[in-house]
């Protein structure tokens, strides 16, 4: 069974693709973007940061790999023409795309939903989900100009099973899960266009300090650890694998303490 956490990537395994990638200017989009030029890829480099996305373009260029471009997009705040400009700018440059990986989202705030701030849920929604819809839609159709495209969205363990207090974040990764399997049916058999979600796990980001400010962050992987799986999502590896969500790292182990404590469901009437 196909599984991208396992995948070994070929020096020039992306070669000739065009990948674009949001949030590329820090975490995992960073670590992604520089792997995919790594591996040949013309990587699009899609933030709101600039003086980041210029320095993964030069990090980008130092390496020898193939010419990346940049794309200044401000989800929280871009408008229509915004998205249509970026969208042409590609199909100028390029002629098509290759890979789309959604990675740029919004953590909100840890808070019950009895109290969670509205301005700040709507925020979140926009950002993570609606801005990736838009997108999505705006760039179709340099997907479909691809023999062999994909789109990654960016899933994590709190949207595809909810946990207190993770409030918009949690609802919307759950609403990308959703948009992900509705765009993979919509377009499998009438498109060469593959959509699946990815899953990071634990990654030393700015984000994951945010949700957990006193964590032990050497247990952390770096987010250079988990390129692997993006690798194979964005790549031939993953050909005619569509509408399925993944993980970039083995699901963790229970504590002892935590198996100690967890129901013996096996012990339960079935009737």
């Amino acid at each position: 069974m196909f599984e991208p956490r396992d995948h070994v990537p070929a020096p020039a395994e992306l070669a000739g693709r065009v990948v674009a990638i949001t949030g590329a200017g820090s975490g995992v989009g960073r670590a992604v973007a520089l792997a995919c030029a790594r591996c040949q890829a013309n990587v699009v480099l899609i933030g709101r940061d600039v003086a980041k996305l210029e320095a993964v373009h030069g990090e980008i260029a130092a390496a020898g790999s193939p010419e990346a471009s940049i794309a200044p997009l401000d989800l929280e705040s871009a408008v229509a023409r915004d998205y249509d400009a970026l969208a042409d700018a590609l199909l100028e440059r390029y002629g098509r795309l290759d890979g789309l990986l959604h990675n740029a989202g919004l953590l909100g705030t840890l808070t019950p939903i009895e109290h969670y701030d509205v301005p700040t849920w709507c925020r979140v929604l926009h950002v993570n989900v609606t801005a990736a819809f838009v997108l999505t839609q705006l760039l179709l159709p340099a997907l479909k100009r691809s023999a062999d495209a994909s789109v990654v969205f960016t899933a994590s363990s709190v949207g595809r099973r909810g946990r207190a207090y993770w409030g918009a974040y949690a609802v919307s990764k759950f609403a990308l899960e959703g948009l992900s399997q509705v765009l993979a049916d919509e377009l499998e058999g009438i498109s060469h266009v593959r959509v699946n979600t990815l899953n990071p796990g634990r990654a030393r980001t700015a984000m994951r300090r945010q949700a957990y400010p006193a964590e032990d962050t050497t247990q952390v992987p770096m987010p250079e650890a988990l390129t692997a799986a993006y690798i194979a999502l964005l790549g031939p590896a993953s050909h005619g694998v569509t509408g399925r969500a993944f993980d970039a790292q083995p699901p963790a182990a229970p504590s002892p303490a935590a198996a100690a404590s967890a129901p013996d469901n096996s012990a339960r009437s079935s009737s």
